[in-house]
């Protein structure tokens, strides 16, 4: 079975006996996807071994690696199920996801078969990207949020409803316990504050203080019941606040607090800090990111020089497209003179948004985890203005 061609869904579901598959559950491949790396944002493995003497490549384990969970999600919730239904759920699932038919509109026009349909979906999903992330934090960030998809297709199938409010509430919930994260550290040079400042602007859909006591009562955790939801909002926290050295007394802190709050016990907390430490000691070479003597460092000069290229090559198209939209320009104007209210910024946010979506070569900005980039944007924007917006700057 080869991933990288047409026709490789369908040999997977030929090739599995869907009634005896490796694991019978979501919790039990669960810490087969967190051992392989796919929870971390790269597989360096795969979670259900294949009788093949293809190498894969890290895109091809990540795309296996999804669709072996989103398969073991469906047989688990479904009863009865066939491998048919399952393509055809999986199709109208990230259909729901697609809110603004920017992803798979287009790919779904080409093909009528269900199967060609999930197989270019999944491969638009999968957004490694080396040659522009160099696999660093906005990649490893963007690759650990699949899992959602997992979550979501859960959810989707249980309740029968639209997932996309569910998605985005996690998104959001990931987004905001990774910022507070960051800002327990009792020690930050200055590229964590940038990181941290960073990952407070990026927040699309609730605003979270940045000052030094935003705390847990700041994210709701509340409507998180699930072990697996759990699970992963502590592992996605534990690479967050890894680093080269030993976890400070703040960063120790917050995660206990964290398992509490989730009502996890300190044994779950270890656990989870302790498989991202062997990961990254089993795997250092394999991943350059963890290569680096201040990942924080790497991860704010590496994605500053990504975006500042992705403008200047599509400097004229960003101009017109920002000049075209009026609400945006106005707020643009206004903020050289004056700071701009939460609700303006958020709306300045969505507009450029909205913009990078007419522009191919700024899809990574609303991909999961892109809106990270957003702040980057706008720090580059002015420069392509005329004067009077840097006058007041």
């Amino acid at each position: 079975m080869n991933p990288s061609t047409s026709g490789w869904i369908d040999k997977f579901l030929r090739d599995f006996d869907l009634d005896a598959l490796p694991v019978s559950s979501l919790d039990e491949l669960y810490p087969k996807l967190r051992e392989a790396g796919f929870l971390y944002g790269t597989s360096i493995s795969l979670a259900i071994s294949l009788d093949s003497e293809i190498t894969y490549s890290e895109e091809e384990k990540t795309k296996i690696n999804l669709f072996s969970a989103l398969v073991v999600t469906y047989y688990e919730t479904i009863d009865n199920g066939s491998s048919k239904d399952c393509i055809n759920a999986l199709v109208e699932f990230y259909e729901y996801l697609d809110t603004k038919k920017s992803f798979f509109s287009f790919i779904n026009s080409l093909t009528s078969n269900k199967s060609e349909k999930l197989e270019k979906i999944i491969n638009t999903r999968i957004q490694t990207n080396e040659s522009i992330f160099k696999k660093n934090f906005s990649h490893l960030l963007t690759n650990a949020l699949l899992f959602i998809d997992v979550l979501a297709f859960e959810h989707f199938l249980i309740h029968d409803i639209n997932p996309i409010a569910y998605a985005a509430s996690l998104e959001e919930t990931l987004t905001n316990i990774v910022f507070l994260a960051l800002n327990s550290k009792i020690q930050k040079d200055d590229y964590y504050e940038l990181l941290v400042k960073l990952f407070a602007s990026s927040v699309r859909y609730t605003t979270i203080s940045t000052e030094e006591d935003a705390s847990f009562d700041q994210v709701d955790l509340d409507t998180y019941t699930d072990d697996l939801e759990k699970r992963y909002i502590l592992d996605l926290t534990s690479l967050a606040v890894w680093n080269d050295k030993e976890i400070d007394l703040g960063e120790q802190d917050f995660m206990r607090a964290l398992g509490a709050e989730l009502a996890l016990s300190n044994r779950w907390v270890q656990e989870s800090l302790d498989s991202v430490l062997r990961f990254v000691n089993d795997h250092k070479d394999e991943i350059s990111f963890f290569n680096y003597s201040n990942p924080a460092l790497h991860f704010y000069k590496q994605t500053s020089r990504t975006v500042s290229i992705l403008i200047l090559r599509n400097k004229k198209r960003l101009i017109k497209e920002i000049s075209e939209s009026k609400d945006l320009m106005i707020l643009l104007g206004q903020s050289a003179v004056r700071d701009l209210s939460k609700e303006e910024k958020q709306q300045m946010k969505q507009q450029l948004l909205d913009v990078c979506k007419t522009i191919p070569s700024l899809a990574i900005f609303i991909l999961p985890g892109g809106s990270l980039l957003l702040p980057l944007l706008v720090k580059f924007i002015p420069q392509l203005l005329p004067s009077a917006f840097n006058e007041n700057k």
